[in-house]
C-alpha cells in the first residue's frame, strides 16, 4: 500500500509500505476512504512531538470500510463503514472505566503517534470494538471525518473544560479548525457573546458565518486592549487557547475575568510563561488536556439530527495520492484560505 511517512523534522514522503495485518484478536483492519490532515501533524513535522519516530505513518482521523477483523471483534464485520476515533481505547482499564480514554493503559492517542496512522490506504485499529463507530446510512462522510478529532477536541477540551455556561462571554484565540470546532460546539451551551481572535481576516469572516458575535484581528489591533474594552474592563468568562504558541496563551491569561476559566486546547512545543503573580488573586481555573472522545456518540446524534454541520469546515479536497500537495495547502492555510482538507482514497 501507499502511506505518508514522517522521516524526521521537516521531512515527509508518500511511499510504498507493507499493508498492515491483524496482530491481536481485537484488531480491525480498515480500508481508508477519507482522511485529513490535522494541525497536530504540522506540530509533529516541526519536531514538537519527539515520541513520533522516523518511519511512522502519520494521521489519526478518517472514515473507511472494514477489511478484516480479529477473532475477538464482535461489533464489526468486513464491509462495515466506520468512523475512526483519534483515540484508541481498550474499554477495560481503570482510565477507560471513567471515560478517560485519552489515558487508556493500552491505547490513547497512538495512531500516527506511537503506531502507524490513517494517512494511508489501510490502517490497523487496535481495540476495534471500542475505537470505531458504525457510520449511519446516508451520513455525510466528510462531516464525519471532523468527528474523528477536531469536534470532540473542541467540545471536550475547549468548551466543557472551560465550563462554558448560558450567557457567558467567551473568547476563542485561534480561528483554525479546532478553534472553529470550539465555536460550533460552544453554541450547544448558549454563551451570550463569542469573540473570535485571529490574524487572518478571512478566517474571522468565516467565524462570523459560523456564529461568532465579535471578532478581533491580531496585528491590526491590540487584542488584549480591545477585548478588555469590549467587556468594560472585566475580561471574559472563558478564554480558550486554540493555537499552541506562547503568544496566544499569553492573550488568554491577560483577558480572563475574575472567577473565569482558561482552557488550553492547543498543542504546545515550547514552554509558556505563566503570570501566576497576577493570576493567583483572580480565582481562576486553568485546564488543558488530550481529547478522550467520550462525546463522540453525542456528536454523532447531533450531526444526525442536523444540529451541527462540521462539514462546512471543509475547504479543499484532494485525492489521497496528492497528499503532499494537500500538506502544502494546509501548511499555508492563510495564503490558500484553507480550513480543513479532505483526502479521498
Amino acid at each position: 500500500m501507499k502511506a505518508l511517512v514522517y522521516n524526521g523534522p521537516g521531512q515527509k514522503d508518500w511511499v510504498e509500505k507493507e499493508k498492515p495485518g491483524i496482530q491481536k484478536p481485537t484488531d480491525v483492519i480498515v480500508k481508508i476512504t477519507k482522511t485529513t490532515i490535522c494541525g497536530t501533524d504540522l506540530h509533529i513535522l516541526k519536531g514538537d512531538v519527539p515520541a513520533v519516530t522516523p518511519g511512522r505513518t502519520l494521521g489519526h482521523e478518517g472514515v473507511g470500510v472494514v477489511e478484516e477483523v480479529g477473532n475477538a471483534v464482535v461489533n464489526f464485520k468486513p464491509g462495515d463503514p466506520v468512523l475512526i476515533s483519534c483515540v484508541t481505547s481498550c474499554g477495560k482499564c481503570a482510565n477507560c472505566k471513567r471515560q478517560l480514554y485519552a489515558h487508556c493503559s493500552d491505547g490513547g492517542w497512538i495512531l500516527g503517534h506511537l503506531i502507524d496512522g490513517t494517512q494511508a490506504e489501510y490502517v490497523r485499529i487496535p481495540h476495534g470494538d471500542n475505537s470505531l463507530y458504525p457510520i449511519p446510512e446516508g451520513a455525510d462522510e466528510e462531516a464525519l471525518v471532523m468527528l474523528s478529532d477536531i469536534m470532540p477536541t473542541g467540545l471536550e477540551i475547549g468548551v466543557q473544560y472551560g465550563r462554558v455556561k448560558p450567557g457567558d462571554t467567551i473568547a476563542i484565540v485561534g480561528a483554525g479548525p479546532v478553534g472553529m470546532s470550539v465555536l460550533l460546539t460552544s453554541q450547544f451551551y448558549s454563551p451570550g457573546r463569542i469573540i473570535m481572535v485571529d490574524m487572518d481576516p478571512a478566517r474571522l469572516e468565516l467565524a462570523k458565518q459560523f456564529g461568532a458575535t465579535d471578532t478581533v484581528q491580531v496585528g491590526s489591533e491590540d487584542a488584549v486592549e480591545k477585548i478588555m474594552a469590549m467587556t468594560d474592563g472585566l475580561g471574559v468568562d472563558v478564554a480558550i487557547e486554540a493555537v499552541g504558541v506562547p503568544a496566544t496563551f499569553d492573550i488568554c491569561q491577560k483577558i480572563v475575568s475574575a472567577g473565569g476559566n482558561v482552557a488550553n486546547v492547543g498543542v504546545h512545543g515550547t514552554p509558556v510563561e505563566l503570570h501566576i503573580e497576577e493570576l493567583w488573586i483572580k480565582n481562576i481555573n486553568i485546564s488543558m488536556g488530550l481529547v478522550s472522545t467520550n462525546t463522540t456518540p453525542m456528536l454523532l446524534k447531533t450531526l444526525g439530527a442536523g444540529k451541527v454541520d462540521p462539514g462546512k469546515l471543509v475547504t479543499h479536497r484532494f485525492a489521497l495520492d496528492k497528499i503532499i500537495d494537500a500538506y502544502e495547502v494546509f501548511g499555508n492555510a492563510a495564503r490558500e484560505k484553507a480550513m480543513k482538507v479532505i483526502l479521498n482514497a
